[in-house]
């Protein structure tokens, strides 16, 4: 990959902090224009049909009730909530089934289809749609598509394709998709207490691990070599990676950020208060923090040290993992043996257990 010039990075930056405060300004025109509103309507009701329900009931529930509550939106957020969960309830009532027996109607199969066509293809337009409908045996009219769409509360593709969702994003890019935070650890010292903080990194697609460092003092210095190790040609954790993923802590320097972009991996700056973002990173430090950090006194770092790398061993090769089916990212030994003697594994002193069957 080429190289991202330092000046081009410096631009990067400050076209996004520009975006950024360009999106926060209109949200604060929004919420004031709603204000207004709302003081005009002097406790009138509002009349909103099944489409504008359905319409504002979808957006609501992408941006959950805690936001909303901040917008000072004209229909309170729980209603929005409640037309969402109504939506819901209307989608599994089966009721096509309680008119008539027999399979459900055609119409009813092909409205569910513009549906996910038109929720899973964002950019796609009413002839698109109808083309793809085509190849599946059900040929309708661009009006009956874009009827059926403006029903469920779906607008046409150019507005539905200006957004691009988190977890489209995601899938797109999952394969080379790198997350990075820091984690905090208290460690005695001859001079008390001292904060110890612990920089990793998480492969996305695989939930592997890398302990980037560990130290006493983030400095820029110190950012900056790190920055360096994990852009190495050779053996820097970010070599496979195109897409790095951080937060806003001020630790992640100027310097630091523009280190790993020369290395030909593109950072993405999460929005501020966003842990939901950075949901596999912010797991790991709660599943690390719980099952290890936090039931231990560490005196000096390298007993830090010790108990870290040994969870992460723990993590990679012992542990199953709910979110990716239950099983093992990286299993050392034959896994769902049905025969030899059951043993357990201990790390840190029966901390962290371990179950497998001895080879006949």
């Amino acid at each position: 990959m080429h190289a991202v010039s330092p000046a081009f990075s410096f631009v990067l930056v400050m076209l996004a902090g520009w975006m950024n405060q360009r999106q926060l300004q209109v949200i604060e025109y929004l919420k004031a224009e709603n204000r207004t509103l709302k003081a005009k309507l002097k406790g009138r009701r509002l009349q909103f049909s099944d489409a504008e329900r359905a319409l504002l009931a979808r957006h609501a529930k992408a941006v959950g009730r805690k936001a909303l509550l901040s917008l000072e939106t004209v229909v309170s957020p729980d209603t929005l909530l409640r037309w969402h969960r109504r939506l819901i309830a209307q989608k599994w009532n089966f009721a096509h089934l309680r008119r008539r027996m027999g399979r459900p109607g055609v119409m009813h199969e092909i409205e569910e289809l513009v549906v996910r066509i038109a929720i899973e293809n964002p950019s796609w337009g009413y002839s698109r749609i109808q083309g793809a409908l085509a190849n599946l045996g059900r040929r309708v009219g661009r009006g009956t598509v874009a009827n059926v769409l403006r029903r469920n509360g779906l607008e046409p593709s150019p507005q539905r394709g200006k957004v691009t969702t988190w977890s489209s994003f995601l899938k797109a890019h999952w394969e080379t998709l790198a997350a990075s935070d820091f984690l905090s650890v208290e460690v005695w010292t001859p001079t008390g207490l001292v904060t110890h903080y612990v920089l990793f990194l998480i492969s996305l697609c695989d939930r592997a691990v890398c302990i980037v460092g560990i130290t006493a003092n983030p400095q820029e210095g110190w950012m900056l070599q790190i920055g360096r190790n994990l852009t190495d040609a050779f053996d820097g954790a970010l070599r496979n990676k195109t897409i790095l993923l951080l937060d806003r802590d001020a630790k992640y320097t100027l310097a630091f950020r523009a280190a790993i972009e020369r290395g030909g991996t593109r950072i993405i700056r999460l929005p501020p208060r966003s842990p939901n973002l950075n949901a596999y990173a912010e797991r790991f430090v709660r599943s690390i923090k719980e099952e290890c950090l936090d039931r231990m006194i560490f005196v000096g770092q390298r007993s830090l040290r010790r108990a870290i790398a040994e969870y992460v061993e723990h993590y990679h090769s012992e542990r199953n993992h709910q979110g990716s089916g239950n099983a093992i990212p990286f299993p050392s030994n034959q896994v769902g043996a049905k025969s030899g003697k059951v043993v357990r594994v201990e790390r840190i002193g029966g901390l962290l257990n371990y179950y497998e069957r001895l080879a006949a």
